[in-house]
């Protein structure tokens, strides 16, 4: 009982000394006054914001046939050991390669992408 009894003034107390945030409300007129100029400021901003999301979907792209071709590893691998007395010795070397390379390319279009929604 003394416990609990603890705990609810350190409870009260905690809710004295640290009160609830009081909402701060926008005025309906300053919305009514800024919505033009945002309206505005969105129609000059339109063509590079589309610029920005075309090089961020290709960024994307990139990334997403990266992420693909990290499969091509262990099929390499498989294609150039039991598909070597097929033919496939050469299409398994070069998924090999192709699979070791995918990560790293995975890397930097991971990091290049920030800079493709910029536009660039």
């Amino acid at each position: 009982m003394r416990k609990a009894l603890v705990l609810i003034i350190l409870i009260g107390l905690a809710f004295m000394f640290f009160p609830a945030p009081q909402a701060k409300a926008m005025d309906p007129i300053t919305i009514a006054l800024l919505t033009p100029v945002a309206i505005a400021a969105a129609q000059k901003a339109q063509p590079y914001l589309v610029r920005g999301l075309q090089g961020g979907l290709k960024g994307f792209k990139d990334m997403g046939m990266d992420l693909i071709d990290v499969f091509r590893l262990p099929l390499g691998v498989l294609q150039a050991t039991l598909g070597a007395p097929f033919g496939f010795f050469k299409d398994g070397l070069r998924n090999v390669v192709l699979g070791v390379v995918a990560p790293f390319k995975l890397a930097f279009h991971t990091v290049m992408l920030p800079v493709r929604f910029c536009g660039f």
